[in-house]
């Protein structure tokens, strides 16, 4: 099971940083909760991932790159991603723009019946 859960993860983020709006958002429940990584909190729904992503997609162009993934029995995937962010030149931002810059960080996948239903993003420490 953790395999298939591994393959689906290295899935998605290919199609992120490919911005395949569709081919991630196919993964996700449809109630999936979501972290809202630039504004704080979450959102909720398919619809609502999407929506997120054009806004963020429309202002900065981040990448995530996983570094490891460790999975649970119950359904619960942990992935150390490094995150870069870029401006839509493909320049890097720096702290002094956004508050954003190259950081490793961990993602935090739920998953129930093969769907992603919820994702947290925790700093390392």
């Amino acid at each position: 099971m953790s395999e298939t859960h591994t393959q689906l993860i290295k899935r998605i983020y290919d199609r992120f940083n490919a911005r395949d709006i569709d081919g991630v958002l196919i993964e996700l429940a449809d109630d999936v909760v979501w972290a809202n990584g630039m504004e704080g909190g979450h959102v909720n729904g398919r619809e609502a991932v999407r929506d997120y992503w054009t806004r963020q997609w429309a202002i900065i162009s981040p990448h995530v790159e996983p570094v490891a993934i460790q999975t649970t029995d119950d359904g619960v995937v942990a992935v150390e991603v490094i995150q870069s962010v870029f401006d839509l030149r493909g320049q890097p931002l720096t702290g002094q723009t956004h508050g954003l810059k190259d950081k490793t960080v961990m993602h935090i996948f739920h998953m129930e019946n093969g769907k992603i239903t919820r994702f947290d993003i925790k700093d390392t420490v």
